[in-house]
């Protein structure tokens, strides 16, 4: 196959710390674009983003894996705090971001104008559907109800 037959590869990036519904939207709409690799962060990207590790990277990959359209999950050596790495490996075609990414917060933009990968914006819609940190936040809120007796051991 020749250059310009080869597929269209399309690359996200995030801490997918739960994966939720925005993620699974984010990843189906780029796969209209071509066979997505998804770059997961590291747990140590995460503990420095957010000062814990809901799902470790294994966790994460297995169930970004199972999504329709992924072609592959990959991990990123990103202690500079960007996927730069991951995009100058890979080369993809298209590094698509999701509803809260602009180009003024998204500091692999100026990599991918270098290297010639064309930037797609609003994949999955233009506003952030959920956050992996809310969701998070709210579990780590939760208290758990008090130990329920069954009924069948239960004074009548």
């Amino acid at each position: 196959m020749s250059n310009e037959e080869k597929k269209a590869t399309v690359m996200v990036s995030g801490g997918f710390d739960p994966v939720h519904v925005g993620h699974i939207r984010m990843i189906r709409e780029a796969s209209e674009y071509g066979d997505v690799i998804v770059v997961a962060n590291s747990d140590d990207w995460l503990y420095r983003q957010k000062g814990f590790v809901f799902m470790d990277f294994r966790a994460r990959a297995e169930i970004l894996s199972a999504i329709k359209g992924v072609l592959v999950v990959e991990s990123v050596d990103d202690a500079d705090d960007t996927v730069c790495e991951a995009i100058r490996r890979r080369r993809p075609t298209y590094f698509a971001n999701g509803g809260n990414r602009r180009k003024d917060n998204t500091p692999e933009a100026l990599l991918c104008n270098e290297l010639e990968v064309e930037l797609l914006w609003g994949i999955g819609g233009d506003e952030k559907i959920s956050s992996s940190s809310e969701l998070t936040k709210k579990n780590r809120a939760f208290k758990a109800s008090p130990s329920r007796v069954s009924s069948k051991h239960s004074e009548r």
